[in-house]
């Protein structure tokens, strides 16, 4: 009744839906647990978390202050928010380190206890990453009072696991400086006693302190989006999200949360046939919703679906390329199959090899896929400048360095690489040393000179080793010298000797 005394639009409609917003979020989070996290997860998601991001961030951090006990529960519920709306990750990362921040300054040892607690899974779920730690334990230790010592050891205990598969080298340096302290022999009993007892965890490598246990482990390392916050560096909270605006569109945002809801929860009924990550991929796929295109549009989806499933349920890459060959296809369909082998494996946050194998087993059967992935390669050339420098790139580029070193793709693909000072920004330097460093690495470096000076390719090779001025040659030249592969510039050298030193 309330309700039906406001008009959609009006600013007292908006106040009383911000109200609702804000006591559902305390309500849904309060009663979170392990057993029925998947429930809260769903209904958190029916609620606007784009509007109510600073709401969420508010209600997770006053619960978990209230029950640090329950923290890897909310940390686990944090994740799985995260890795479909990382802006909301962001700001409760954010804001969990200014807490920190403070916490440390008023030297609140309660306070510091349970903030830090948060980060250690924050860390542990790998919503933030691990450098975070080690700068916490190197502040703390840096200033080795009794409460920062006492702080530091619970700090280790939560995240000791993560740190020592993730960062075992900072790991050991924090160690380093417990056992320094010890040595000192200035603290009081019960602290050195904690001292010791941490030193005992580490021995047993951290058995009985896991980083996560098996039913709080709910994202896939795919779907994992970690975020970069430093202790040095001044951070926006973002407050003005936490308070009700006239402005605030709901329609537009509750909409756009309504799409992520429904990737989230898989209400698609084949998102069960299909793996989270290939289903990411065809998501984030921009369709042309015309009319006059509606057809083609869910031929393609449809399609791309069929090629996700067999890429993501056969055995090996061999049994992924009888099936895709058998896959009736239309004209040109074959680059979807392309495209995807390369989406796929960009989207890993390590290297494959599976992807180009099955790239390769489609090349030796049907010569077409050689000429669509060197297509491939020179569109990714001529986007590269715009890539980010991350798992993405490399990823790409060692694809594409397998397809070359086994001769699949034809060399002169490379003379769509432009090296010089001009030309060239952050992204193409990466991916011009990976693609020469695995290329070296699978030749041999004396087989892949012997490949770059065949005849036939100096005409394709003159925009990565150029001989038109000295300006260039001399970019050329330091660049494989700094990436270790001077070598290949034996030729330049010698050239750009002569131009420098003419003969009398």
């Amino acid at each position: 009744m309330e309700q039906g005394q406001y008009h959609d639009y009006s600013q007292d409609y908006r106040k009383f839906k911000w109200d609702a917003l804000r006591k559902s979020m305390f309500r849904l989070i309060n009663k979170v647990s392990i057993s029925n996290i998947h429930h809260v997860v769903g209904q958190i998601l029916n609620e606007n978390l784009i509007v109510g991001r600073g709401l969420f961030c508010n209600a997770i951090m006053k619960s978990q202050k209230a029950s640090p006990q329950f923290s890897n529960v909310f940390a686990s519920l944090v994740a799985i928010i995260n890795s479909n709306l990382p802006d909301v990750g962001l700001l409760l990362v954010k804001r969990v380190v200014l807490q920190f921040k403070k916490a440390y300054e008023s030297n609140d040892k309660l306070e510091l206890l349970a903030i830090l607690k948060f980060l250690a899974h924050l860390v542990n779920q790998s919503v933030v990453y691990e450098v975070i730690a080690i700068d916490v334990l190197t502040l703390l230790l840096g200033n080795p009072n009794e409460i920062n010592i006492e702080v530091a050891v619970c700090f280790c205990i939560e995240c000791g696991s993560f740190l020592q598969d993730l960062s075992p080298h900072g790991l050991n340096f924090v160690f380093e400086e417990f056992h320094a302290i010890l040595h000192e022999g200035v603290i009081d009993r019960q602290v050195r006693l904690m001292i010791e007892v941490l030193f005992e965890i580490r021995r047993a490598k951290f058995m009985y302190h896991p980083a996560i246990i098996d039913e709080l482990d709910l994202v896939e390392v795919e779907e994992q989006v970690t975020h970069v916050v430093s202790l040095l560096h001044e951070i926006d909270p973002e407050t003005s999200v936490d308070v009700f605006r006239a402005d605030m569109i709901f329609e537009e945002s509750e909409n756009h949360n309504e799409d992520v809801k429904s990737f989230v929860l898989d209400e698609d009924s084949e998102s069960d046939e299909v793996s989270s990550r290939a289903m990411l991929i065809i998501e984030n796929n921009d369709f042309d919703t015309n009319d006059s295109q509606d057809e083609a549009d869910t031929d393609i989806a449809v399609l791309r679906k069929t090629i996700c499933r067999h890429i993501m349920s056969s055995r090996n890459y061999e049994e992924v390329g009888h099936k895709l060959l058998g896959i009736k296809l239309q004209t040109r369909q074959e680059m979807e199959i392309c495209n995807m082998l390369l989406e796929c494996c960009c989207q890993d946050r390590t290297y494959f090899r599976y992807y180009a194998n099955i790239a390769h087993t489609l090349c030796m059967i049907i010569p077409t896929y050689c000429r669509n992935f060197e297509e491939c390669f020179v569109y990714e050339c001529s986007i590269v400048h715009q890539l980010e420098v991350n798992y993405k790139l490399r990823n790409m580029t060692k694809f594409f360095a397998q397809l070359l070193g086994t001769n699949l793709l034809s060399w002169h693909v490379l003379g769509y690489i432009h090296l010089s000072e001009d030309d060239a920004n952050s992204s193409l330097h990466i991916f011009i040393k990976i693609l020469f460093q695995e290329l070296s690495e699978m030749l041999g470096n004396h087989l892949l000179k012997e490949r770059l000076n065949n005849p036939e390719l100096q005409r394709s090779l003159v925009s990565i080793f150029p001989k038109d001025n000295p300006r260039n040659l001399r970019f050329s030249v330091n660049f494989f010298t700094s990436i270790g592969l001077g070598f290949l510039t034996d030729n330049q050298r010698k050239l750009l000797e002569d131009i420098e030193n003419p003969r009398s």
